[in-house]
Formats: structure tokens, sequence, C-alpha cells
């Protein structure tokens, strides 16, 4: 039976584009893991895809997921199916123009094929704790302050 872990994402862009930045909360059972990333030119919707390929990266082992995110972007592609109609139609959008974030969609299909993933749609900025706790990570990282 895979355990489940509960992966809390969350992306920040000072300006779009801009410096950004990524975090993401690992939950186990009672244990925790932050991570935290920066780029110092990228826009919000990459940071958000990165801070759930980055979760997933860091799981060394087959789990059930569950990402919560507030990223409709991000869990909208998956859930609607977005993304196998983008690679169906080689990366290309209905209105025939090359799909944003290619590589990052490509990572994050890679990081979930070990991993059962269920999504789990947060409002942001709505008081919930991890979620919270993301925003104010990726923000600090966006400024270049290390976790």
């Amino acid at each position: 039976m895979k355990r489940t872990v509960e992966l809390w994402t969350d992306g920040a862009c000072s300006g779009n584009p801009g410096p950004g930045g990524w975090a993401a909360v690992l939950r186990l059972d009672d244990r925790e893991r932050e991570l935290t990333g920066h780029d110092p030119a990228t826009t919000n919707n990459r940071m958000e895809l990165l801070a759930v390929v980055e979760g997933l990266r860091a799981l060394t082992r087959p789990c059930r997921v569950l990402v919560h995110t507030d990223s409709a972007y991000v869990r909208n592609a998956v859930r609607n199916k977005w993304i196998d109609g983008w690679q169906r139609n080689g990366w290309r959008t209905k209105a025939k123009t090359a799909v944003a974030n290619r590589d990052l969609w490509e990572a994050l299909l890679d990081a979930m094929r070990e991993h059962d993933v269920e999504w789990v749609a947060v409002k942001g900025h709505s008081g919930v704790e991890l979620n919270e706790r993301c925003d104010r990570l990726a923000v600090e990282a966006c400024r270049g302050v290390a976790a």
C-alpha cells in the first residue's frame, strides 16, 4: 500500500515576469519538509508549476500524493486533461500556438509518473494554514531569502 503524502505548493513573482520564488511543504503523518527555490527572471505560472514539480521530485518512493494548490492554471491543465491534448497536438494549443512552459509541463508529467496524484483546490489567501505558509515561503524565496 502506498503512503499518502500531502503536498502543499505556491509560487510568487515580483512583477510578471520578474524575480520569482516557489515553495512546497511535504507532510507525511506528523513529519513535514519545506522546500523553496528562487529564479531571478521568471513568471508566476512557472513558479507555480515548479513548486509542484520539485515537491514531487523530493519523494523517494511511489506515493499517493494529495497536491494542494491555489493555481487553477496547474490544477486544471492536469485535471481537465488539457495537457493530454497539448501532447497529442505536438505541444500546441487549440489556437495552434506553442504551449507556454512546455519544459515544466514535461517535467511535471515525468515527476507524476510513479505516483498516484490527486489535485485539491485551495482558495488562495483564505487563511488555510499550509497554503498561507507556502505563500510566505514563496514570497521570501522571491526576495532571495533562504528558507
